[in-house]
Formats: C-alpha cells, sequence, structure tokens
C-alpha cells in the first residue's frame, strides 16, 4: 500500500513546481492541498511549518518542509542509489553546489525578478535581481558548453531544483536569448518522462 502523500503549496510557486515536479519523474502518488497566504497564515498550517512558507510535504507521517531538503529526502528514499543524487562524494558535492545556487542567486535573481513582477515586491532592487540572474546564468550556460545536465552525465536533483524559475525567468523580464546551452537544458528537463509544466496562470 502507498503511503499517504500530501504537498501543500501554490500552483505558480516556483518553489512547490520543484517538488511537484520531482514527485512526478519519480512517479509518486500525491493529493496537493492548495495553500494560500490565509491558508499559511492558520494555526493548522503554522503546526506544518512555523515559516508559514511552501511548500510542505507530508509523507507516511512525517512532515517537511524547504523544497530542496524535500527534493534530497525523496531521491535518498525513493531512489537512493540512483543518478538523482549521487552517492559518490564528488557528485554529492557537485550537487549540492547547484542545490546553493537555487537557494542563492537563482531565488535573488530569476526568481525575485517574476515575483516582483507577477505577484508583489520581493524585496530585491531590480539592477540586482538582473546582475543575479546574468551571473548564475552565464556560470550555466559555461558549464552546460561541457555537459547537458548541471551536475553530470545524468540529470540530478540539482536540474529539478534549478529548472522552475529558470525556465520562467522571463516572466520577470530576464530574457534567455543570449544563452543557447540555458535554452537547450531547459528543453532536455521537458523531454524527461513523466516532467509536468508549472502552469502560467
Amino acid at each position: 500500500m502507498q503511503p499517504k502523500r500530501i504537498l501543500h503549496g501554490t500552483r505558480l510557486s516556483g518553489h512547490t513546481h520543484r517538488v511537484q515536479l520531482f514527485l512526478h519523474l519519480l512517479g509518486l502518488p500525491y493529493a496537493f492541498a492548495d495553500s494560500p497566504a490565509d491558508v499559511r497564515a492558520s494555526h493548522a498550517f503554522r503546526a506544518l511549518n512555523p515559516l508559514g512558507q511552501v511548500p510542505v510535504l507530508q509523507d507516511d507521517g512525517l512532515v517537511l518542509a524547504d523544497s530542496n531538503a524535500i527534493l534530497v529526502y525523496l531521491a535518498k528514499r525513493y531512489a537512493p542509489g540512483s543518478a538523482w543524487l549521487p552517492d559518490d562524494p564528488a557528485g554529492a558535492a557537485r550537487v549540492q553546489r547547484w542545490l546553493s545556487q537555487a537557494a542563492g542567486e537563482i531565488m535573488f535573481g530569476p526568481a525575485a525578478a517574476r515575483i516582483t513582477a507577477r505577484f508583489y515586491d520581493a524585496g530585491v532592487p531590480a539592477a540586482l535581481s538582473q546582475a543575479l540572474a546574468a551571473r548564475v546564468l552565464g556560470l550555466m550556460e559555461g558549464e552546460l558548453a561541457a555537459r547537458d545536465w548541471l551536475a553530470g552525465a545524468a540529470p540530478t536533483v540539482a536540474d529539478v531544483a534549478c529548472y522552475s524559475y529558470v525556465a520562467h525567468a522571463p516572466e520577470g523580464g530576464i530574457a534567455l536569448d543570449a544563452y543557447p546551452r540555458v535554452l537547450g537544458w531547459i528543453e532536455r528537463v521537458r523531454a524527461l518522462p513523466g516532467f509536468v509544466p508549472m502552469p502560467l496562470e
């Protein structure tokens, strides 16, 4: 019997989409609990995540917050020993590097620009988010010259963590035309079996 799995999030959140995408790539069934701001402010939600942030995953009695932490958990529990999260020290370090980029330059660059353009002021000056976006996209473009995936020869949770906000960077006014290898990587992610898009509206 499959463990009961609930993903709390919002459809337009890139952080939620990371987890949703990985659940689909792993073929794991789940129920989606839409969690807009009023839900996140409730006592019931704060009992799951005191920070009031999405996503939150409930999996067979375990409650986890933070999208990157959830990706690591899912890979370790449901795809142990797979390429999604390498066991070797160098491979694990390469993945961790991109998880840090997802929480750093990608969050305060493409993600912040998209949030400000579409939803509310993310608190990151436009010039800074543009500069950080250019920095991380340039890094990706250079590294994708040597391989098809960010952290190795096969897709990993690094690709899943970085995809949503990079692919949707144009929604924040960040053009991707100057990064053909990044565009090729986006198409490779979209071609993975089980891929699901993040909705535009």
